[in-house]
């Protein structure tokens, strides 16, 4: 197994006292890339971490009150993207893709008569498929699909860890005499000494998001001992992770969907273009009769300039509704928009915006010559909703043993949990039905520790997958740990800009010091309305490292965003 890893490095040398350390970071999935992740994030989630002030010339004393500056480390878990081997379904990216379309067309649960067995064969087609091609052994290799769960990358943490203080101990021992020279004998035996390789005691500094929290909470329960300092946002409650279906996760998903209307109704027609008089129940009322409609006629959109003819259909809307109900500040405006000018006659932005997630597939002249199941046929990074299967039905307690009845009756109890989100969250657990690959390692707890520094939860007032609760139940488990509570909407709090947040992690990495229990922070900024009355952005005063920092999180708002139909976390 070769673990593809990315380092943005610290913005001092690993052998300055002001180096804090590597942070590991994972932005969920599962089957997020951590290096993808790395390459557009890292500035943002370094700038967050590190100390205020941008440091001066490399400093050669010593106090445990210097400010800190890290390195962000992104990895790609088991499985995904350019860690190898890697795996595929598909015999190519040409076959894959029209997969894909073939759902599009097909429509996800609930879009239809026969939606149902549809999808269920589908499911049963793919999982069979996918999981014999990685649960076969290679050249007399244990099978990739027995090693790519969530603690078996957790136990690659622990690896990587350990790698790169070998690193910083061979950095430091090369760094001593010219240390020696320029700041005495003392300074080098402190430089040696903070460099110092702690064989099988090396401690993480970790940052994860959504399934991230699931790796961050499994690597503290495994390894206690090991935690230096450990962020989770937008926390999954591992006992419903590993041991049940989840079905309580949607618990909050549709109180997003009345904060689009109570927001829609509040600032009126000029700033929602779906607004409709009659309060928030109008415009609820408004969308559930789009939504009937295109459900019975889908809605017909005449070519253009920019694209083709193409149908707008329930699955497209229901589609849309998820992601605004995950990114509300960035996607409401859109979300009101679309659903305006469909009810106007009118789809050529939706269809503009439904293209833009769409990733046109040709074989290459390599994948020509190698053939079918070749390396060369397969891209890294496009097989990323297939390796979300891959770890959660092996990490999963037999989620996909299940019937066609006994599906239908957990369909049945996510749409009454809501009504938004209910059709779609079924599809995580149907990607499991038929699937055969069995992990070699299986976590089954205890699903918390003691850790040797406490950990920091944070959440969202209301998230649509990752409860508040959640947060709260699993800082239970781990005694002097906090949640933090974001009072915003969204899915993780870097779905919206708060000032207060970024200001509570950066301490924690620099001091470790957890904000006081039951602390409440406002977002900056609220869908549709702008700025809240208590936002920094009314703030005089400001230095220009917190112009900074608001800067870095507004930027990460930005580059949370999700587009894919059917990703789960």
């Amino acid at each position: 197994m070769a673990v593809a890893v990315a380092r943005l490095p610290a913005k001092v040398p690993v052998t300055d006292p002001r180096y804090g350390g590597a942070i590991l970071i994972n932005p969920g999935g599962p089957g997020g890339s951590g290096v993808a992740q790395l390459l557009i994030s890292g500035r943002n989630l370094q700038t967050i971490a590190d100390a205020d002030a941008e440091p001066a010339s490399e400093f050669g004393g010593s106090s445990p009150e210097l400010p800190k500056y890290y390195d962000i480390i992104g990895f790609d878990p088991r499985g995904v993207n350019n860690t190898t081997p890697g795996f595929t379904c598909f015999p190519d990216s040409f076959s894959r893709r029209n997969w894909e379309l073939q759902a599009e067309a097909e429509g996800m649960l609930g879009s239809g008569p026969g939606s149902f067995i549809r999808n269920w064969q589908r499911s049963m087609a793919l999982a069979d498929g996918c999981s014999q091609v990685i649960a076969a052994s290679v050249d007399g290799e244990e099978a990739l699909g027995e090693h790519v769960n969530t603690p078996q990358v957790a136990a690659d943490m622990l690896e990587i860890i350990e790698r790169h203080a070998q690193w910083r101990e061979r950095q430091g021992k090369a760094a001593q005499v010219a240390y020696d020279k320029q700041y005495g004998y003392d300074a080098s035996q402190a430089l040696v000494e903070r460099t110092k390789w702690n064989k099988g005691r090396e401690k993480l500094l970790y940052w994860g998001r959504s399934y991230g929290t699931v790796l961050g909470a499994t690597f503290a329960a495994l390894y206690p001992d090991r935690v230096e300092r450990v962020v989770l946002d937008g926390v999954v409650d591992l006992e419903a992770y590993y041991l049940t279906s989840g079905a309580n996760v949607l618990a909050d998903a549709d109180a997003i969907f009345e904060r689009f209307a109570d927001y829609c109704h509040t600032v009126g027609p000029e700033g929602c273009p779906f607004y409709h008089p009659g309060g928030p129940d109008a415009i609820k009322k408004a969308y559930r009769e789009l939504l009937s409609r295109i459900y019975d006629e889908p809605f017909p959109v005449p070519a253009s300039a920019s694209h083709g003819p193409e149908l707008i259909t329930w699955t497209d809307v229901k589609a849309l509704t998820r992601i605004a109900m995950y990114q509300p500040l960035i996607v409401f405006p859109l979300f009101a928009e679309f659903l305006a000018e469909l009810k106007q006659g009118n789809g050529t932005n939706f269809v503009s915006f439904k293209h833009s997630s769409r990733k046109p597939s040709c074989m290459s002249d390599e994948c020509l010559l190698a053939g079918p199941w070749s390396r060369e046929c397969s891209v890294p990074g496009e097989n990323e909703n297939y390796a979300t299967a891959a770890i959660l039905c092996t990490d999963a307690e037999n989620l996909g043993d299940i019937d066609r009845q006994g599906f239908k009756d957990y369909w049945e109890t996510l749409k009454e949990t809501s009504e938004t989100l209910g059709d779609y969250w079924a599809h995580t657990r149907l990607d499991c039905v038929g699937w055969k690959a069995r992990a070699k390692w299986k976590f089954t707890g205890p699903l918390g520790a003691n850790t040797s520094h406490p950990l920091l939860w944070i959440g969202n007032t209301l998230d649509p997958v990752t409860p508040l609760r959640s947060a709260q139940k699993m800082s239970a488990k781990f005694p002097g740990s906090v949640v933090l509570q974001q009072d915003s909407e969204g899915h993780t709090t870097l779905t919206a800009p708060s000032f207060c947040v970024a200001k509570a992690v950066r301490a924690y990495f620099q001091t470790g010091q957890l904000p006081a229990s039951g602390t409440v922070c406002q977002a900056d900024l609220k869908p549709l309305i702008g700025a809240s009355p208590s936002s920094v952005l009314h703030a005089e005063g400001l230095t220009t490292g917190d112009r900074a920092l608001y800067a870095a999180i507004e930027d990460e708002v930005r580059n949370f965003r999700t587009t894919e139909p059917f990703r789960p976390l």
